[in-house]
């Protein structure tokens, strides 16, 4: 069996890794796993759970009474890294139903659910225009309701990359009203009637070309014991986490993690962690206690 890697197709890799996906997860894969989730013949099947033994032949042996391939005591991954977060990714997408039940990996789902968010109206169109003009580098001009002024207004932008704030999407591009680098919602771009050429480069938008990184530590008046459960939901190391983020996108991060307000004005036990280097990402409040704020544009 010829086991170099480097030679792999695509599609014979990305079945590769479904079986060590299965196998890692669920304990199990038989061909019908590989039939039903690709499409593939009986004998393509065959050939690939073959392939992978040939690749990892500890990984998996093949129980008779089940009639499948089972998860080998000496598994190790050499196809994926086991990531909870992809497959907790694909639990939630299934759940808000972005991702089919056949489409998704895990074979058998556990009960699950996840806290609803509002619908956000992003036009299909409207999202086409402003991706297009991203790729082919165009100011296009859209009529925007903005909550500074009650009726929307038309004008001009060059949009250069899309955001997500962790609740809505953005479009990340400089603003000929206003002359400089704004995030604009896509569900409030109500209408788009024009395309140009723009002059306008995405290197000039240093808020969102740097980056800032925000240390976090547990509530400094949680118990010890209380402290050490944070430090793991946050996998802190040395009491504390540092995470990097876009300094554009710096005021939501902050909103997102509860740190746009001051620390006292919650209960420890609600708050939980606190920003140790507030002065250092360009805010003059002290350090833990005092407020995190930022702006929005657009």
């Amino acid at each position: 069996m010829d086991s170099d890697r480097s030679e792999l197709r695509w599609g014979v890799e990305q079945r590769l890794e479904f079986i060590e996906f299965r196998l890692f997860w669920e304990g199990h894969v038989n061909r019908s796993d590989l039939m039903d989730q690709f499409g593939v013949s009986v004998n393509q099947a065959s050939t690939d759970l073959n392939r992978y033994i040939g690749f990892a032949p500890a990984n998996m042996v093949y129980d008779k009474s089940a009639r499948s391939y089972v998860r080998g005591s000496a598994f190790q991954p050499q196809f994926l890294e086991p990531d909870a977060s992809r497959y907790l990714a694909q639990l939630r997408s299934v759940a808000e139903n972005i991702l089919d039940r056949e489409d998704s990996w895990i074979a058998n789902l556990p009960s699950f659910a996840s806290a609803p968010t509002p619908v956000r109206g992003v036009d299909p169109v409207t999202l086409r225009s402003v991706v297009g003009a991203i790729r082919r580098s165009e100011e296009i001009e859209i009529r925007y309701q903005s909550l500074s002024s009650p009726d929307p207004r038309w004008r001009w932008i060059a949009p250069h990359a899309i955001a997500f704030d962790g609740f809505r999407w953005h479009a990340r591009a400089f603003c000929r009203t206003d002359e400089c680098f704004k995030d604009f919602l896509l569900s409030r771009m109500i209408e788009i009637r024009g395309s140009r050429e723009s002059g306008t480069s995405a290197d000039d938008d240093l808020d969102w070309n740097s980056e800032v990184v925000l240390e976090v530590a547990p509530h400094p008046e949680l118990s010890e014991t209380q402290a050490k459960v944070i430090a793991l939901d946050y996998g802190m190391r040395g009491g504390s986490a540092k995470i990097k983020v876009r300094r554009a996108l710096l005021y939501y991060a902050l909103r997102r993690l509860g740190l746009d307000t001051d620390p006292a004005a919650r209960r420890p036990q609600d708050q939980q962690i606190v920003l140790m280097n507030a002065p250092e990402i360009g805010h003059s409040t002290p350090r833990v206690s005092a407020p995190v704020s930022g702006g929005v544009n657009g």
